[in-house]
């Protein structure tokens, strides 16, 4: 690969890092992921890290910053994103499809109330249709005040949710600006993004 699920890891502390790593002007490099995620960093790997064992509804509440405001999302806010969801609330995770566990896998994220989710590959492996909900999805977490930064191997969904673009090669950016930039950016794109 290029670095950019190991970028991810290493910001959320998951691999060791070295240098300086900074989120919202205070140096998080070398502190445990679960100090990170307090601070208002979210990680949904892209390996759909849910409990297989627990409800749909547990798993969400494992989601839940322990602090004694209320957080901008509830658990009603997540059934109305996927209703689906709620129709699974009492059933245990592993029943649910590939889909529904990307779902559910954003939803927790979001249940900790994180300023910035860094999302790691939603869209790997599923069908049109739920690739077009993530991605609706994602334009609405945006829309509520949550940054995202977005791994994503599929331009056209990054492209068109994105106001910033950055292509990695070989462990470096090789390119950042706008999505109109890259569009008009042939060099680019033929060289780092098309097989």
């Amino acid at each position: 690969g290029v670095g950019r699920s190991t970028t991810i890891k290493a910001i959320m502390g998951d691999v060791h890092a070295a240098g300086s790593v900074r989120f919202r002007d205070e140096e998080i490099c070398g502190l445990p992921p679960y100090v990170i995620a307090r601070k208002g960093l979210g990680y949904v790997p892209e390996n759909r890290d849910i409990f297989p064992t627990l409800t749909v509804r547990q798993n969400l509440l494992l989601g839940v910053k322990n602090t004694r405001r209320p957080g901008r999302w509830t658990m009603d806010d997540m059934f109305e994103m996927f209703p689906a969801l709620r129709q699974r609330a009492d059933n245990p995770g592993g029943v649910l499809s590939g889909g529904e566990q990307q779902m559910l896998t954003i939803c927790r994220t979001l249940m900790g109330d994180p300023h910035l989710m860094m999302i790691d590959e939603p869209t790997e492996g599923l069908a049109p249709m739920l690739v077009t909900q993530v991605a609706d999805l994602l334009v609405r977490i945006a829309a509520r005040g949550v940054s995202i930064l977005l791994v994503e191997q599929k331009l056209t969904i990054a492209l068109n949710i994105s106001r910033r673009v950055y292509v990695m090669g070989h462990g470096r950016v090789v390119f950042e600006g706008t999505p109109d930039d890259l569009r008009r950016s042939d060099g680019v794109r033929k060289e780092w993004l098309e097989v």
